[in-house]
């Protein structure tokens, strides 16, 4: 399957979702008793509607006509989207290491037509080399074994194609300079990792910027976080809080617009990205 094929699956699952979430909401019905027509529970409901899981077409069809959808080619519409959502992404196959709530996110960021984030304690995983990666697993993984390491690391290898894939996002990162001294790996790893950095920053679609120490207290004071945008008009902007067992997709108005600020913020007070070069050719140098 292709990437772009099962990247949109997922997108395709949340805009299913929210269509059916705006449906429901227009005819006053609430998730329970959407849930009874449909032989399931309220937090079922809630899943789907946030696109958390699979469609069936019978429980589709039959939400349709609760809500009074009787037009054959809206329900045929809706129906066609719910048969794409259900399409399984590449990244099913990792599912041994692959938590279920990270899969979503995979599936998002591989729909993305803009990328925006924020690290703080480490290079983030779209632009780490695969020593660093297996140096940054091994440090969160103890107890994985030899085979468990390489499946994570190839995981995150695998991801990383979408950076130079033809329907490539637009991928803008700000890492803390905390992120470049914190050593994964050893030297040679290092010095590798921060070598990549610098060929990564010279492609058209990455742009990549370093909060220094020297800016002293900013505006990404509560960590580490990713805005994905859409090409798709009817989908908002995801903001993604990634957690140690869990995370959180913000998708909000108001959320995702205070994220958005302190996003702009953050670039507009790091150094430009030929500065951020600067400061990672000096850092390669006294290695």
């Amino acid at each position: 399957m292709a990437t772009s094929e099962s990247s949109g699956s997922v997108v395709r699952r949340i805009l299913l979702g929210s269509q059916l979430r705006r449906l429901r909401e227009s005819r006053g019905i609430t998730r329970e008793a959407a849930g009874y027509s449909i032989r399931a529970s309220e937090s079922k409901i809630s899943r789907m509607e946030l696109g958390r899981v699979s469609f069936k077409a019978r429980d589709v069809e039959d939400l349709l006509t609760l809500y009074g959808v009787t037009d054959e080619l809206e329900r045929e519409a809706l129906l066609g989207l719910a048969r794409e959502a259900n399409v399984a992404g590449w990244w099913h196959s990792y599912g041994d290491v692959l938590p279920g709530w990270f899969q979503t996110y995979v599936g998002l960021e591989g729909a993305a037509s803009h990328i925006g984030i924020y690290e703080v304690q480490f290079v983030h995983g779209l632009l780490q080399t695969e020593g660093y990666a297996q140096a940054v697993v091994v440090r969160g993984q103890p107890a994985a074994d030899e085979a468990e390491v390489e499946r994570r690391v190839s995981l995150r290898m695998e991801r990383q194609k979408l950076l130079f894939s033809e329907r490539a996002p637009h991928f803008h990162a700000v890492l803390d300079e905390a992120a470049l001294h914190r050593p994964y790996g050893g030297e040679t790893v290092m010095r590798g990792q921060l070598q990549h950095l610098m060929d990564i920053s010279e492609q058209a679609n990455v742009t990549l910027q370093v909060m220094p120490f020297a800016h002293g207290g900013h505006a990404g004071e509560s960590g580490a976080f990713t805005m994905l945008r859409f090409p798709e008009s009817d989908l908002s902007d995801v903001v993604y809080l990634e957690q140690l067992t869990s995370a959180l997709y913000l998708d909000k108005p108001d959320e995702v617009a205070q994220y958005g600020r302190v996003m702009e913020r953050l670039q507009e007070d790091s150094l430009p990205p030929s500065a951020t070069r600067d400061l990672l050719r000096r850092l390669l140098q006294l290695m």
